[in-house]
């Protein structure tokens, strides 16, 4: 970690960061590390080599999705059931990516297929370099998308585009993915990481992180609510409770003696000015106990 910003990289190069039950572990632990640090204001994610992932490891031959029921899980999330099912690995990391109360910027690099198309979903910010290329290959290998992603991609880019990509299982470019809306910019490969570093930078530099923290999940939560009343109800409590303590102030006085902000504020395991931890797991599963 450097100067508030923490980066995750998907680390194995040598088979374009394919995605395994260990990764999901591993991804799940470090976001809750980085929300339960406070030092930790940004995460950026993204991926080693020539790839950011080309999606789950397929070395188990034609019988890679066909054993999970029976197959070893490691302890903790991976361990559990979910409506009387073994617990999606995909689901496993973006969930945990979901539950940090830190904005969370993906710098998605080359190769960005199946797993490595949904995992981003789960993350606030999407960046591609120039070479990306994604792909919600599913169908072509005769499953369904992970990783929470049909809730998460629909809200993203819209159901009728969901659906063209899901459907047809074809991998594109990231022009086409910059038209649908599934990143915010395209940059030169080489200006990938400096763009994301650049934004978790500005991030740091200029906001509360207790008040990015409530708002990260209030926009996140409002998503599924069924009324703009919900929202106001949401705000007006989070505004009574910030406003009561330090950062606001802080905020006030640097805007009026023109010098940046120094907020005192930090968080804690509990809920952000009233907002709840978004999202909140089932009664059938609780995180982090097998």
């Amino acid at each position: 970690m450097a100067g508030g910003v923490a980066t995750v990289w998907l680390h194995r190069p040598d088979r374009l960061n394919a995605f395994t039950l260990t990764m999901a572990d591993e991804l799940a632990a470090v976001a809750a590390a980085a929300d339960a640090d406070d030092d930790v204001r940004v995460v950026v994610v993204t991926g080693a080599g020539r790839a950011f992932c080309a999606g789950a490891d397929l070395g188990g031959g034609p019988g890679t999705f066909g054993d999970r029921r029976t197959r070893a899980r490691p302890p903790g999330p991976l361990s559990q059931d979910i409506g009387g099912f073994p617990r999606d690995a995909g689901g496993v990391a973006s969930l945990a990516f979901a539950a940090l109360r830190k904005p969370v910027i993906a710098a998605i690099n080359g190769p960005a297929v199946g797993i490595g198309a949904t995992l981003p979903l789960a993350m606030d910010i999407r960046i591609a370099g120039q070479s990306a290329r994604f792909g919600f290959v599913f169908g072509r290998v005769g499953i369904v998308p992970e990783a929470a992603s049909s809730w998460f991609l629909p809200r993203v880019v819209g159901i009728s585009q969901a659906m063209e990509w899901v459907a047809t299982g074809r991998v594109f470019d990231a022009a086409e993915a910059l038209r649908g809306r599934l990143v915010s910019r395209v940059v030169p490969d080489a200006e990938l990481l400096p763009t994301a570093y650049a934004l978790a930078r500005e991030i740091v530099a200029n906001t509360s992180g207790v008040a990015v923290a409530a708002a990260r999940q209030l926009l996140w939560s409002m998503l599924g609510a069924s009324s703009p009343w919900d929202a106001h109800r949401a705000e007006s409590r989070a505004l009574v409770e910030l406003g009561e303590g330090p950062d606001p102030a802080e905020g006030v006085a640097a805007f009026l003696e023109k010098r940046r902000p120094r907020f005192p504020a930090r968080l804690d395991p509990g809920p952000v000015a009233g907002v709840p931890r978004w999202p909140a797991p089932p009664d059938d599963v609780i995180p982090g106990q097998p």
